[in-house]
């Protein structure tokens, strides 16, 4: 984008750090807690996961754009980010799927961005000082005015940010992009019959609900308020707890519904936020990480495996604070956070990453499988004597 087409734009931290630009997007001012996403592809599926909902995205890959935007790729029904971040802009996207261009998308949805900054020293700030609340502006140009509304925001340790993105009414999943999208087929022959997933939104991707159909799954998707009793009224072979943004602990209607549902010991499967809340339910603490992690290569394992897995968290469970009764089964190999756990006599498990990927590797897809025996499992543990299934 030419510079003297451009709006001025400011970037000012908590901390009173003052980063100048210039806009892409839409105009205005924003809040929201300043991170950073390491992956080099996939900008458009970061920008619509409800689970950076409160946050602006620095997005360390230096060109932003040269792919535009398109429907498929979309993983909710606009993009979710309080603003963006970024080195250079590409505002004419050269690709066959483009539908637009990614200023116009921001533009639309009233997203404003900055481009133009040194996104490596932003990202060894945050990494060194930690993430923090940041503020966007094209119409406030004075860093101390600025900074005063960013020291006024609250921060996300606390925030419960669910209740922005979930979903208003209960509604059975059904893709109309389906065609575009390659998955391997369920085989109808050997399992005739689909399962019913009940899926708890937190903020879930729209690629979650694909992998787990993909595998057989019919999906119904309901509210975080949604109670319990409700929920079992569909007879569920197993329960989903979707991703999400903000302090799992501060989700009290999401913990309270989950721990009264591990009394039914339906199979249980979380992904990121899910695989919070799933602890909180077993008795566990959470506590918030001093940057988080973002991206699309981080590893994770245990015994001598390892997954490179795609991630989009602030948040993880404290080790220390597990019943003996649930067993960690992955780790960021990082820094050793928890990654992964499983209940050891029940059929409850969840992992801190993204096995539905979109963007990043697919090595982890395996756990929708996994999910999917166990509901098959247990579907058949359930008959009665004397029943047929």
């Amino acid at each position: 984008m030419p510079v003297s087409a451009a709006q001025p734009a400011l970037l000012v931290l908590a901390d009173g750090t003052s980063y100048r630009g210039w806009s892409f997007g839409a105009p205005g001012t924003v809040i929201g807690e300043v991170v950073f996403n390491t992956g080099m592809t996939g900008y458009q599926e970061v920008l619509t996961d409800p689970s950076y909902c409160g946050q602006i995205v620095t997005f360390t890959y230096p060109e932003l754009g040269n792919t535009g935007v398109n429907p498929e790729d979309e993983e909710s029904h606009r993009p979710q980010v309080r603003g963006a971040i970024a080195r250079n802009i590409s505002t004419r996207p050269s690709n066959w799927r483009s539908t637009q261009s990614l200023p116009d998308y921001l533009k639309q949805h009233n997203i404003p961005g900055i481009y133009g900054i040194d996104t490596r020293a932003l990202t060894r700030k945050i990494r060194s000082s930690g993430a923090m609340n940041g503020g966007i502006s094209t119409t406030i140009l004075d860093t101390s005015e600025l900074l005063l509304q960013v020291q006024a925001a609250p921060s996300m340790a606390g925030l419960n940010l669910v209740e922005q993105v979930t979903t208003k009414d209960i509604y059975e999943w059904s893709d109309p992009t389906a065609s575009t999208w390659e998955f391997r087929p369920m085989d109808t022959a050997t399992n005739p019959e689909l399962l019913t997933v009940v899926a708890i939104d937190f903020g879930i991707k729209r690629n979650i609900l694909r992998r787990l159909a993909s595998y057989g799954c019919r999906v119904i998707v309901v509210p975080v308020h949604t109670p319990p009793e409700e929920i079992l009224k569909y007879n569920p072979d197993g329960i989903f707890l979707s991703n999400g943004p903000g302090d799992p602990a501060a989700v009290s209607e999401g913990i309270q519904t989950t721990r009264a549902l591990l009394e039914r010991q339906k199979p249980v499967f979380g992904i990121c936020m899910g695989h919070q809340i799933l602890g909180l339910s077993l008795g566990a603490e959470t506590f918030k990480l001093k940057f988080g992690h973002r991206g699309l290569n981080q590893p994770a394992g245990l015994k001598q495996q390892v997954e490179i897995t795609s991630q989009n968290h602030g948040f993880a469970i404290a080790p220390d604070s597990l019943d003996p009764n649930v067993e960690i089964t992955h780790l960021n190999l990082n820094d050793l956070t928890v990654a992964g756990l499983r209940h050891k006599s029940l059929p409850f498990f969840s992992v801190q990453y993204h096995p539905e990927a979109s963007p990043g590797p697919h090595d982890a897809d395996y756990l929708f499988e996994q999910f999917v025996q166990t509901m098959r499992e247990h579907r058949q543990t359930s008959v009665p004597a004397g029943s047929s299934s």
